[in-house]
Formats: structure tokens, C-alpha cells, sequence
């Protein structure tokens, strides 16, 4: 799939971020069980981790092992000490699917925004180095903002934000989300220099301590033991999607 226009990257950032205005009309029309979305996640975190290592890790271990090592730590480095910032202002909450009233809304809606962001920008780098969007890894970010989409709701209605306010706070998340790719695929198709791998290593760094602090632990507390399958099964068909792609 040929990408011929800057402007598709923006397109995919933000159909992948509009899973989780998704996830905020699930809960305003028929909330599902908690069991069903700890499954949802687990199924999703699979379906990253696949990414991770079929797609990201090998792409930019072609620009040097150790290279690939610091970016892929600094990423995770990064996102560890934003999310401890976020949590410490009331964002800690965010992927709570039960809720809790003493988040902050404002603080749940960066929080969001830092998860989005590393996602974004390797949809956007992905296209820009490879021609192509990932359909893998592309599924594995829309499964996942579902869930996320639908425990953030959950926490800003808590907190006391409205159904108007609490949609529009998603559809900034989107259009955030746009800008992001459409700014990474723009910065490494513009500048021959540019090398998007190090950018993927970092990202990658990020979304896998995004996983083991946040969506496993919550997965496996709602979803029970089944989670461990859903998540071998997400992880399956993100391989299955890399190796046809």
C-alpha cells in the first residue's frame, strides 16, 4: 500500500486514535463487563508486543546494535518518568476500568496523550521509511485505544467531567494524535539525513513499559487467567499480519 500524500499519515494517526473516542460511546451507550475489556486488553498487548518485535526492534537494529539499545532505553526511561509525573498529579488512574473519583481530568487527558504520542509518531516514521502503513501494527494500536478509550471515560466522568466535555477531550487526543504522525513522517522524509529507526527504537521503549505498568497488570485483574491466551492470540495475528504485509 503506496503512500503518495503527506496528508495520509495524519489520517492513520488519527483513525488509530479514534478508537478511543470508540472505547468513550461504549461506555455512554452500553458499558461492556470489565472481564470483557481486561480480555480486549490482553488481546491488544499481544498484538503490540508482536509489533515490538517483529517490526520495530528488527528495523532498527540496522542502524547498530548498541544505538538501537540506548534509544530503545531512553524511550523507556521517558515514558517511566512522564507516567510517574502523570500519576503524581492525578493522572494514575487513567486506565482504572473500575474508576476512581479522585483523578484528575485534566491529568488523564495528558496521560493519554503520552500514550498516544509514541504510537503516532511510528505510524507516521513507519510510512515515511518504509512507503507503507503496518496493518499489524496498526490493528494492535486500534484493539488497545478501545480498552484505554473505554477506562479513561470511565475515570473523567468519576472526576466529574460531562459526556460533552469528556468527547471532546477524545477528539483532541485525535487530532493530536494526526499532527504527531503527520510531523514524524514530514521530519524523515524531509531531511536525507534523518534516520527514523533510532525514533522507532525509542518509541518501542515506551510502548513496552506502557505495557508492563499499565495495561497487563490491568488486564490480568479484570480478564482473569484467560488473558494469557487472549494475549498469545493478539501476539499471533500481528505476526501473522507483519509476515503477509
Amino acid at each position: 500500500m503506496k503512500i503518495e500524500s503527506g496528508l495520509v499519515p495524519a489520517l492513520y494517526g488519527a483513525l488509530a486514535a479514534s478508537a478511543l473516542l470508540l472505547g468513550a460511546l461504549l461506555v455512554m451507550w452500553r458499558p461492556p463487563s470489565s472481564r470483557a475489556i481486561g480480555l480486549v486488553m490482553g488481546f491488544g498487548s499481544g498484538a503490540i508486543i508482536s509489533s515490538i518485535a517483529y517490526e520495530l526492534i528488527p528495523g532498527s537494529l540496522a542502524t547498530g546494535t548498541l544505538l538501537m539499545g540506548v534509544a530503545f532505553a531512553l524511550g523507556a526511561v521517558t515514558f517511566f518518568l512522564a507516567d510517574w509525573w502523570i500519576d503524581t498529579r492525578g493522572g494514575a488512574s487513567r486506565k482504572d476500568i473500575k474508576g476512581a473519583e479522585e483523578g484528575s481530568g485534566l491529568s488523564i487527558f495528558v496521560g493519554s496523550l503520552i500514550d498516544a504520542i509514541p504510537e503516532s509518531a511510528i505510524l507516521g516514521i513507519g510510512i515515511a521509511t518504509g512507503g507503507s502503513i503496518s496493518l499489524a501494527f496498526l490493528l494492535a494500536v486500534v484493539v488497545s485505544n478501545v480498552p484505554e478509550g473505554i477506562a479513561g471515560t470511565i475515570n473523567l466522568q468519576a472526576a466529574g467531567r460531562s459526556k460533552k466535555s469528556v468527547l471532546l477531550m477524545w477528539s483532541g487526543v485525535v487530532l493530536i494524535s494526526a499532527v504527531c504522525a503527520a510531523v514524524g513522517y514530514l521530519y524523515v522524509s524531509s531531511a536525507p539525513e534523518a534516520d527514523g529507526r533510532y525514533a522507532q527504537a525509542f518509541a518501542a521503549g515506551a510502548l513496552l513499559t506502557m505495557l508492563a505498568e499499565a495495561m497487563m497488570p490491568e488486564a490480568f485483574e479484570h480478564g482473569g487467567k484467560a488473558v494469557g491466551l487472549l494475549t498469545v492470540l493478539g501476539f499471533l495475528a500481528a505476526a501473522v499480519l507483519s509476515a503477509v504485509d
